[in-house]
């Protein structure tokens, strides 16, 4: 007889709120019981506790919450096309408006505006002249994946393929033998559009790149990393079943066209101008017995967009002008009329400018971008032990710490940074300290080891005043990376307060 195995039970969000609670002391010491070495030690050094050595039960629960809404942001906002949509759902709901229907703006009006579908931007009117400058979170919303090509669909061996080009930086081996989602939006002839969201749904079909078997893998494997797979190699498996006709040539790619045909009115020339994108199938989860963790797929940059959004939203009555956008195609250097260097981001500004001051002074208007303070919201590369040798310890973001504010970003000497300035850097954590709300720094891994860039130095070049500051996540770039639920909400509390409090 076997001894009957009982499935152990997990804890719930629920539960681990009561731990929270039945944990909350307050271990602070008071100076006058500290060694003459201690109180030297407290009062001169600095140092970056643990968020959960800081927050109290309650805060510890509105982090949890928090993690929740965040989860359900990464699974619904999967492409910046999805991410606009679910932006606007939210403001619409809190009161903002399109821009285009208001012809003059006054303090406490909430307004946003939809880039071709693919960008936004929101903002909550100051008390103050826009003359004097704005409060602006930047941060991204397009993520690595795979996109189709514009002749995609092709059989081989009684199987059909969408071919694709993979977007933004990537391992492109991580993207093998696992379920992926096709998302996107296909033009028809008609005029009509249709939106693609297939796998996500556990009764929907999921695709898939294969992979060689390791049996077979003796030459695969002595290739280099970034040889292992490469480019043209990443074909999607769509489709097995031939059509019945067997007076047909690619009787394979034939099936599945009349699938497009039947479900979605669309003909194979409507793939050319399509834009398809292929992305992880799966949920977002938490990670870790503690559930102190989110994995799940985009988190460069959902990780500061959302904290971001949610900023934008709780705003109602505010000093300085207080502005968020979300852009795209920062992966591949936020080039075309959606990128971040796109004219039409500033158009806004200028269009806020001119229906909040009656008319459009341009020395004016620049004057109030030379005025404007802006962080650069995008994700941070956490401290990884398994991989240290990557890191400096002592100036890289840690998990758990925290918001991380970056100086500078960039590589090879810091090629590419916007480097903020001292003065600036100082007074934005000056309002920190000031509010209490916890924040660490860090840099992008050791010297010569490699490097990065944000969309900081592409709105320093209009005079704003900007620094990097985000969230530290694991496995940037893969498939799933890793946030800590307590840096994100400490990431929102910081957002918060810049916009609140900054001029």
């Amino acid at each position: 007889m076997f001894d009957k195995i009982e499935k152990p039970e997990t804890m719930s969000v629920e539960d681990l709120h009561q731990l929270f609670k039945s944990q909350d002391v307050n271990d602070d010491a008071s100076n006058e019981n500290l060694s003459e070495g201690k109180r030297l030690e407290k009062e001169l050094s600095n140092e970056y506790p643990y968020l959960y050595d800081v927050y109290n039960a309650s805060t510890l629960q509105n982090a949890f919450s928090f993690g929740e809404d965040y989860k359900n942001y990464l699974d619904e906002a999967k492409t910046e096309r999805e991410a606009v949509k679910f932006g606007i759902n939210l403001l619409s709901n809190l009161g903002f408006v399109d821009v285009a229907s208001k012809e003059r703006l006054v303090p406490g009006d909430k307004v946003y505006f939809n880039i071709h579908g693919k960008g936004l931007m929101a903002a909550v009117i100051g008390e103050e002249s826009v003359r004097d400058g704005f409060n602006i979170l930047g941060s991204h919303i397009d993520s690595p994946r795979f996109d189709l090509k514009p002749n995609p669909l092709f059989e081989n061996n009684g199987m059909a393929y969408f071919k694709t080009h993979y977007y933004g930086g990537v391992k492109k081996y991580q993207w093998t033998t696992m379920p992926l989602a096709l998302h996107g939006v296909v033009q028809r002839k008609d005029g009509t559009q249709v939106h693609f969201s297939i796998g996500e749904d556990e009764n929907d079909p999921v695709f898939m790149f294969t992979d060689l078997l390791i049996h077979l893998s003796k030459d695969q494997l002595s290739k280099p990393a970034s040889k292992v797979v490469e480019g043209e190699e990443f074909n999607v498996l769509v489709g097995g079943r031939p059509i019945p006709h067997k007076d047909v040539s690619s009787r394979f790619k034939l099936a599945v066209l009349q699938i497009l045909n039947e479900r979605y009115g669309i003909v194979e020339r409507d793939l050319v101008s399509a834009e398809l994108q292929i992305v992880p199938a799966n949920k977002a989860r938490d990670l870790g017995l503690d559930r102190s963790f989110v994995t799940g797929y985009g988190q460069d940059d959902s990780a500061c967009s959302f904290p971001a959004l949610r900023a934008i939203a709780a705003q109602n009555k505010v000093k300085r002008t207080a502005v968020a956008m979300l852009t795209d195609k920062e992966e591949i250097g936020s080039y075309g009329n959606t990128g971040a260097q796109s004219q039409i981001y500033e158009n806004f500004f200028i269009e806020l400018f001119v229906k909040t001051e009656g008319e459009y002074d341009e020395l004016a208007f620049v004057k109030a971008l030379e005025n404007s303070f802006m962080i650069s919201s995008d994700v941070s590369a956490a401290y990884d032990p398994t991989f240290s040798y990557a890191f400096e310890s002592a100036n890289a973001p840690h998990m758990g710490k925290g918001v991380a504010f970056s100086k500078y970003t960039g590589s090879g000497g810091k090629s590419g940074s916007n480097d903020a300035n001292s003065e600036y850097y100082t007074k934005i954590l000056h309002i920190l300290d000031e509010n209490n709300i916890p924040w660490q720094t860090g840099e992008l891994g050791k010297v010569d080891q490699g490097g990065g860039g944000t969309i900081a130095h592409l709105q320093s070049k209009r005079g704003i005043q900007v620094i990097d500051c985000g969230v530290p996540v694991l496995s940037m770039h893969a498939p799933f990376e890793i946030s800590h639920k307590l840096d994100m909400y400490n990431c929102y509390q910081v957002y918060v307060t810049f916009l609140q409090n900054m001029e």
